[in-house]
């Protein structure tokens, strides 16, 4: 029997909210991965609509987490890195990734640090550029439209977008060293949404499906974690995405009947059986 794959998810834990690593673990181990965490930092819940959560950071801890690992021989087939807090968290990623790269270890890399047209309150520019080094480094990087314009220095388009536009970004996002771009937030007429994926080729794809309304936290986190899911199955980049975005789609859906508070995240968890029928595990 095949060895089961390893992923190392380097993001924070937020442990109500449905977003980072309360995300992947679940959605990547389902898809039949060994998934190893690094936690950034824990809180209480997340911080986007929730407020007196506690926090506390894990900086001194990820190095020492590393060398232990390092001293096991841990060898991942892929490593993932989400939401990083500070400049020092980038760098020690940056050398994370370094170490525990093999000659097949993906690294994919999700610059979580901006949406609908502004950064996050934690971050600046000069922290857009340093995330910006980071996925220079990375195999594949998943920015969603803000944070494509962000680390390319691109005028941020809200609503429809032309071909023209999304193109010229992802162009730019492969000139600054990734090898592979997906970008989320794509939409060329009202009422669609997706994605789309470049590699070296700059021959890019792309998959649309139901635009639906409102913004809903953690979907980011969701797409991510689907995607990696489906890669480490031996999907293309393209079907990869695909899956993912219809899994966000799928989550959504669901989430819009419910009465919970939108705050609370996503419904994904029910969207598992639908997941693993898409990778084919059922």
């Amino acid at each position: 029997m095949q060895n089961q794959k390893r992923l190392i998810a380097i993001n924070d834990l937020s442990g109500m909210g449905k977003c980072s690593l309360t995300v992947a673990l679940p959605v990547i181990s389902a898809a039949g991965i060994e998934t190893i965490c690094m936690p950034t930092s824990v809180l209480s819940t997340h911080t986007g609509g929730f407020t007196g959560y506690t926090f506390r950071d894990l900086t001194e801890d990820m190095p020492k987490i590393a060398a232990h690992w390092k001293s096991v021989g841990l060898k991942p087939d892929a490593i993932y890195s989400g939401f990083l807090g500070s400049f020092d968290q980038i760098e020690i990623v940056k050398r994370f990734a370094d170490d525990f790269r093999g000659e097949n270890t993906v690294f994919i890399a999700d610059p979580c640090m901006a949406d609908l047209g502004r950064l996050y309150a934690l971050f600046d520019e000069k922290f857009a550029a340093e995330m910006t080094s980071l996925c220079a480094k990375a195999d594949i990087i998943l920015p969603n439209i803000t944070e494509a314009c962000f680390m390319t220095g691109t005028r941020y388009v809200e609503g429809v977008q032309t071909e023209a536009y999304i193109r010229d970004l992802l162009d730019r996002l492969l000139d600054t060293g990734a090898r592979n771009v997906i970008l989320t937030g794509v939409s060329f007429e009202e009422g669609k949404l997706g994605a789309a994926c470049i590699g070296a080729d700059r021959e890019p794809q792309y998959y649309f499906s139901e635009r639906l309304p409102g913004n809903y936290h953690g979907t980011g986190d969701v797409f991510a974690s689907a995607f990696c899911g489906a890669l480490l199955n031996d999907f293309t980049l393209y079907d990869a995405m695909r899956i993912a975005v219809e899994f966000v789609c799928d989550s959504i859906r669901r989430t819009r009947s419910m009465e919970n508070p939108i705050v609370y995240g996503v419904d994904f968890e029910r969207g598992i059986p639908f997941y693993l029928k898409e990778l084919g595990k059922v």
